[in-house]
C-alpha cells in the first residue's frame, strides 16, 4: 500500500457539485462498472434525477481483451433510449483513456447519443489516448507501478485502495 491519502467521500462531494452543474432533466447517468456504476447510483439519488441510471462495461471492446477476458465487474445495463440522449459517463479513475474508448464503442452499439460527456472522481494523468474528462474532482500523480481503485463499504461510503504492481496482479490498472 502507498502513503497516498485521498478522502473519497470529500472527493465525492466535489464530484456531486460538478455533476450538478452539468446535468439537465434530460441527462442520463451511465457509470462504468464497477466504481463508476457506484458513483452513478449514488449521484442519481443525491441529484434527485428521475428515471434510472445505467451501467456500462468496457469488456467487449477492450484492446487488451485477449489478456483480460471478461471481467466480473458486471454487464452493460442501459434502461433508457441511447439514441439522441444526453449521456454523462462516470468513472472512478481516469488513467490511460483505453477504458473510456472501449466504453464509448459499447455505448454506440446501443444507438447514437446527442451528447456524451465524462466526469471522474480522480484523473491520474498518464494518457495513452487523446481523452479527457469534462469534470474531475481531483488530479493526482501516481507512478505507473501503482493502481488506484474506488471501494464501496457496506454502509455505502467510498474509500480508495492503492495497490503496487506486485499487489495488483488481479486488479485492473486504473
Amino acid at each position: 500500500m502507498s502513503a497516498l491519502a485521498l478522502n473519497a467521500e470529500a472527493l465525492y462531494s466535489e464530484l456531486l457539485r460538478g455533476v450538478r452543474s452539468m446535468c439537465t432533466s434530460e441527462t442520463r447517468l451511465v457509470g462504468i462498472t464497477s466504481g463508476g456504476a457506484w458513483l452513478a447510483e449514488r449521484l442519481q439519488k443525491d441529484l434527485s434525477l428521475s428515471g434510472k441510471h445505467g451501467s456500462i462495461s468496457s469488456a467487449m471492446h477492450r484492446d487488451d481483451f485477449a489478456q483480460r477476458g471478461l471481467s466480473s465487474g458486471g454487464q452493460t445495463s442501459l434502461p433508457f433510449e441511447i439514441q439522441g440522449a444526453d449521456v454523462l459517463i462516470l468513472d472512478d479513475v481516469l488513467y490511460t483513456g483505453r477504458t473510456i474508448r472501449a466504453v464509448i464503442n459499447e455505448l454506440f452499439d446501443y444507438g447514437r447519443p446527442a451528447n456524451v460527456r465524462l466526469a471522474v472522481l480522480v484523473d491520474r494523468g498518464g494518457r495513452q489516448l487523446p481523452i479527457q474528462a469534462d469534470y474531475a474532482a481531483a488530479r493526482v500523480a501516481l507512478p505507473d507501478t501503482q493502481s488506484l481503485a474506488l471501494a464501496r463499504l457496506d454502509n455505502g461510503e467510498f474509500s480508495f485502495e492503492v495497490h503496487s504492481q506486485e499487489d495488483s496482479s488481479s486488479v485492473g490498472k486504473k
